[in-house]
Parts: C-alpha cells; structure tokens; sequence
C-alpha cells in the first residue's frame, strides 16, 4: 500500500504510520503528480488548489482514498472521485475555531466599525466620538449554513445576546431551509455564509438579496468568494443599500490590486486569512488523517466522509 502525503506534515506523521505503508512525500506539484500515478492513499493539500486536482487527475486505478485538510470540496475533481469510486474525506472541523472567531470578528469590526478606529490612528487623530455605536445585544443574525463553522459561531454570537436564525438544508433545530431565507432577510442585521460551495450556492448573494436586506445589514462572508456576486455588492455598498460587507473569501483569489472591492465604501477584506489564524491546522489534520488511517486498514468507519453528489 502507497501513500502521497505532504512533507510538511512529515515530522507529525511519520513515526505513528505502519511499517507496512510505503510512504512519499512530496514538496512540489510536480512531485505530486509523479508520486501519486500508483498510490492507493492521497493527501495532496497544495496552494493554489489548482494544484490538488492536477495531481489528482494525474492519479491512476490504484487509488482509493484522498484526505484533505480543505472543508471545502470546490476545487476537487469531484466526478472523477465519484466514478472512480474514490472516498474523499474533507477537513470539516479542522479551522471550525478559527473560522467561527473571525466570523464574530467581522460582525464586531463593523458594529463598533474597528476599520475606521484603525485608520484614525495610522493618522494619528483623537476622534471626538465613536465611528461604531452598534451593540450587539438585540441583534439579529442569520448564519446560512449550520454546519461545525455556523454552529460555533451561533454559540458564541448568542452568548452577545444575539438572536440567531440558521438555514440548513433539512431545517433541523427549528433552522430555515434552502426555500424560506430569501423571504425572511429583512429581519436580520447580520447576514452571516458558512455554507459549503456548491452548484446551488454560487451566487447566491446577487442584487434580489442584498435589496431585500436591512439598509444598515452588514454582509459576513467567511464561506467562500463565489456566494457572492460582486458586481451586486459593488452597487449596494457605492449606493449604500446595505451597512457593509466583511469578506474573508474573496472571487478571484488573490484579489487583484484593482479590484474595485478594495476600496469600496464600507467593506473589509481579510484575505482569506481566517482559517490560518491559530496553530494547530496540521496537528489537528495529521490526528484525523492517523484517525482514518486506522479505520481504513480496519474497513471501518471513517470521519468527515464527503458526499461527492452533494458537493460536501
């Protein structure tokens, strides 16, 4: 049995993997896609992700199991696992933390509009008042998508005192579905993505959506960059239909230096910074990876399975 697996994670890995796998570790794409033509396990993690199905594409019928340390599936070549009978387990939980705290970053930057705090001390002013008089007790928000990342940052948005409202795709825990939250966007002040990229949530924020919001609801995206169409927030953040967005993701990435959502009034960009904000990304990946490892060689059952139809 043959396993690709990322060099940087070498020292975490290597001494609790079995006698019996043989192990390559890669340090480049090209070594990837070389090393993995006759694996039978793959952890090809790359940036840009472009990467990672390249290498995939490059893997020939011996493979059976791809891990990643990515929640999101987007950038995986989803129907060549799917008819190649692939399991692919994803990295659901790993930055959930991290993520969730940034999320809550962003609704408290722009409650108390911390960016303009900021500025006023890089010119060194003393304003007379506070840009941000916003409390986030009595607030509303909703959080599309109620998975690791929504439930946390549901927690801790509650434990502010605001009231929370998610969708999911069932409608458990008294949740919207798929169906119900463009009709209730009104209510809400904060406007919170987590959900997992997919055919069905590719802008799924375009102008009917952000003129159903609050005119002072701020938009928090810490999902991914191709929820939102960008040409319709440019409008609603130049005419001020809504409070302002917080985007973590951005579509493209990186974002161009001139791309107008730079300096769009009203608008923070975080460059996807939020998952790599703690240190412990690969200690957590390489327990789960050793975790499914183990259930694999057993036939058990392993964790964070995706379903590939699903897109997650």
């Amino acid at each position: 049995m043959k396993a690709v697996l990322p060099a940087i994670a070498r020292p975490l890995l290597e001494q609790h993997l079995p006698a019996d796998i043989e192990t390559a570790w890669f340090t480049s794409p090209d070594e990837a896609k070389a090393m993995i033509a006759d694996a039978d396990i793959a952890w090809v993690d790359m940036q840009p992700t472009e990467h990672v199905a390249d290498a995939i594409r490059a893997s020939g019928p011996a493979l059976k199991w791809v891990s990643t340390i990515y929640a999101g599936l987007d950038a995986f070549p989803l129907d060549l696992l799917r008819s190649r009978g692939v399991t692919l387990t994803n990295g659901a939980g790993i930055n959930a933390v991290a993520v969730a705290e940034y999320a809550v970053l962003g609704v408290l930057a722009a409650a108390k509009r911390f960016d303009e705090v900021v500025r006023a001390q890089d010119r060194c002013e003393w304003p007379k008042d506070a840009p941000g008089k916003i409390e986030l007790a009595d607030t509303t928000a909703l959080i599309i998508g109620m998975g690791a990342i929504g439930r946390l940052i549901a927690a801790r948005l509650q434990a502010f005192g605001v009231a929370v409202t998610g969708v999911t795709r069932s409608g458990r825990d008294n949740s919207l579905t798929p169906d119900a939250w463009r009709a209730r966007l009104g209510e809400f002040d904060w406007v919170i993505l987590a959900a997992p990229s997919t055919d069905d949530t590719r802008s799924m924020i375009g102008a009917g959506e952000l003129d159903a919001m609050k005119r002072t609801a701020w938009l928090i995206n810490i999902a991914r960059g191709d929820m939102i169409d960008d040409d319709a927030l440019l409008v609603a953040l130049n005419e001020r239909r809504i409070g302002g967005a917080f985007l973590d993701p951005t579509n493209p990435e990186p974002l161009p230096a001139d791309h107008p959502l730079w300096h769009a009034p009203n608008c923070m960009i975080t460059m996807h910074l939020s998952g790599r904000s703690q240190t412990k990304m690969f200690q957590r990946a390489a327990a789960l990876f050793l975790d499914n490892l183990a259930a694999y060689r057993a036939g058990g059952a392993m964790k964070n399975v995706a379903d590939l139809d699903a897109g997650y």
